[in-house]
């Protein structure tokens, strides 16, 4: 009998979830924002409400600010708690990188939630600097300027550096003597920071970010040279940073160690000769999307406070052999920050799939591969179902070359089809019952799983997925005390081959385990883990907009939405990509309609279109067949 363990070994929800995603005694998702410490939500519950309100539609994705907040706390506490431990003497300063997010609503909950840890933000253009500053963030919270850097840029840092905790970071060589001049202009007086270029690189999807070869950074002669230019210029004084970065989502804890043990041998050298206050360890910290625990793209064989741990011992072993003060730890751990808080949920609005549903009736006439085929799938069984199997697939080949020569027609051919297809179905679910786990079989079953269409956008909501295959965990959000026995993978509604879900979390990564659908239920699924970059990344691909938001807190016991932001229309989409609606709505209905009363209703509909979001609203599509029940027309 199945059971809601089964379900949360299945989708690896307790490897990726890190406690904030469970699943409750109804079989519905938890979600617990402040893990142990605040409470569940039943987000059937939050489904069945924002439904019975009709006032939101779906696809959602839903935003907990109040994860954002846990895991500020948590990141600054496991660094608190390495620095108590191994008697560090220095300090530790958490800082967001904005690039990560740039959402008002999720910086603005990073602000408010890390106030009290005086969190900063690292930018890299002069929008994102602008951003910052208008935050309101805590004066002694850090603003890093990184990125390249022209006049204005510089300008407007050295013009607020006064009244903020700026510090302008030198990326490349060059920008040095942009420094130098703008300070001179300005009689301004920066804070600096330069960013070493590490022979370390990092590892997983993004390790050719980092190295010799990265975008950004300064080699050691670089460093020297620079160096020598600030003292020669009085402005030695002003170097208050050493900054690295080895890459995104760094997934094996050996090559942090590696990067920081040559970061703060660096670190060491330059502090002998200036007066340096913060060692930044950039990004990288890995999200388990896999929930493996492993050094692969999408895992990390690494906790948090084995990170936090690593990075502190090592700083303050290398300190103390070169003899040289301990600094303040500066990390911009981004993708840990932000990936958790927010999850895109989508009804299934149909499901795809040519090779079943379809009844064949036997002809006295029909080819003898036909009747070969219908006596392997009446006689297969555990024991020789691969044989009838191998078969079949003989069968079918000598089939596919009569038609091409034209001794049978399309009829027989379709029927060879279904009845192949019945065969490959009915040899897979005795390849299950007899574990078999072969290459042959499991390609077999990878073949016959289902399509369901889930009303989303890929390239919009997880263009990740899309544009570096990142996995992000997807499962059902609810009948997950039942056992699901389709398999399947996800197809969005855009008009893209590549628009689908084809990688998973859990036990089988090929395909997604689901359940039937209902006619008289909606089917809800959820994909998590988004907070981070995908927000930003969206591509508008066929139309499709930012989907309605709804953030949420859970408190006492219970939850309430906190906000709504409302996503795109279809005018609204027009209007973005520069075409004017009404300017050319007047003439396309005197062309295309006769009469006032039939331009009437076309001008009414065409505004209302305007106005409509720009996903579907129906339950869900029909299925591939008119008939009821899914069972499909008779050939």
């Amino acid at each position: 009998m199945w059971t809601i363990e089964d379900s949360v070994d299945l989708y690896g929800i307790e490897g990726w979830g890190n406690d904030y995603f469970a699943i409750n005694g109804r079989g519905n998702l938890a979600i617990s924002p402040r893990k142990e410490v605040g409470g569940s939500v039943d987000v059937m519950e939050i489904v069945e409400g924002i439904n019975r309100s009709e006032a939101i539609q779906f696809p959602i994705l839903f935003r907990f600010p109040q994860i954002l907040e846990d895991r500020l706390e948590e990141i600054n506490g496991a660094f608190l708690s390495s620095i108590e431990e191994l008697e560090y003497p220095g300090g530790y300063r958490l800082v967001f990188p904005m690039k990560v997010n740039q959402r008002r609503e999720v910086v603005g909950y990073i602000v408010e939630g890390g106030r009290r840890l005086k969190v900063g933000m690292e930018v890299g253009t002069k929008a994102e600097l602008l951003a910052a500053l208008s935050l309101g963030l805590d004066p002694e919270a850090l603003i890093i300027c990184n990125g390249y850097k022209d006049k204005d840029y510089l300008n407007l840092a050295l013009s607020f550096s006064e009244a903020n905790n700026i510090i302008i970071v030198i990326d490349i060589f060059e920008e040095i003597f942009d420094v130098l001049r703008c300070s001179k202009e300005l009689s301004a007086t920066p804070r600096l920071g330069l960013r070493t270029k590490l022979f370390s690189r990092g590892s997983g999807r993004w390790e050719e970010s980092g190295g010799e070869l990265s975008k950004f950074g300064l080699s050691t002669a670089e460093i020297l040279e620079s160096i020598r230019i600030l003292s020669e210029n009085g402005m030695i004084d002003q170097l208050k940073m050493l900054h690295f970065h080895i890459g995104s989502q760094i997934t094996d804890i050996r090559k942090i160690k590696i990067a920081m043990n040559e970061a703060a041998r660096i670190y060491s050298k330059v502090r002998k000769v200036a007066d340096v206050e913060y060692f930044n360890v950039g990004g990288g910290l890995s999200v388990d999307y896999d929930g493996s625990q492993t050094p692969t793209s999408a895992s990390a064989n690494y906790t948090l406070q084995e990170y936090s741990n690593d990075v502190v011992y090592t700083l303050q072993r290398t300190c103390d052999e070169e003899q040289v003060p301990c600094p303040t730890i500066v990390s911009e751990s981004g993708r840990a920050i932000a990936a958790y808080h927010s999850f895109l949920a989508f009804k299934v609005i149909g499901k795809k799939n040519s090779k079943d549903g379809l009844d064949v009736l036997a002809d006295d006439d029909d080819p003898v591969q036909i009747e070969d085929m219908r006596q392997a799938l009446e006689n297969m069984d555990l024991e020789n179902y691969a044989e009838f199997y191998h078969d079949a697939l003989h069968y079918r080949e000598e089939l596919f070359d009569a038609f091409n020569l034209g001794n049978i027609g399309l009829e027989e051919r379709s029927k060879g089809d279904l009845l192949f297809w019945r065969v490959c179905q009915k040899a897979a679910t005795f390849a299950d019952a007899d574990e078999n786990d072969s290459e042959e079989f499991e390609s077999l079953k990878k073949l016959l799983s289902k399509k369901y269409i889930g009303n989303f956008s890929l390239f919009q909501s997880v263009p990740d997925m899309w544009g570096v295959q990142q996995l992000f965990p997807t499962m059902p959000l609810h009948r997950l005390g039942e056992e699901p026995t389709v398999r399947g993978t996800i197809a969005d509604i855009t008009c893209d081959s590549d628009g689908e879900i084809r990688r998973f979390a859990g036990e089988k990564s090929d395909f997604l385990a689901l359940h039937n659908l209902r006619d008289d239920e909606d089917y809800y699924l959820g994909t998590f883990l988004l907070g981070a970059y995908q927000d930003t990344l969206g591509d508008f691909h066929n139309l499709l907009g930012c989907v309605n938001e709804v953030h949420i807190i859970v408190k006492d016991g219970g939850w309430r939405i906190s906000k709504v932001v409302e996503g795109d229309d279809c005018e609204k989409l027009l209007r973005f990509f520069n075409y004017e609606p009404e300017e050319g709505l007047h003439e396309m209905v005197e062309r295309s309609c006769v009469g006032e009363e039939a331009r009437a209703r076309v001008t009414e509909t065409i505004r209302k279109a305007l106005r409509e979001y720009s996903y579907f609203k129906d339950r869900y599509l029909r299925e591939e067949s008119p008939a009821s029940g899914g069972d499909g027309p008779r050939s």
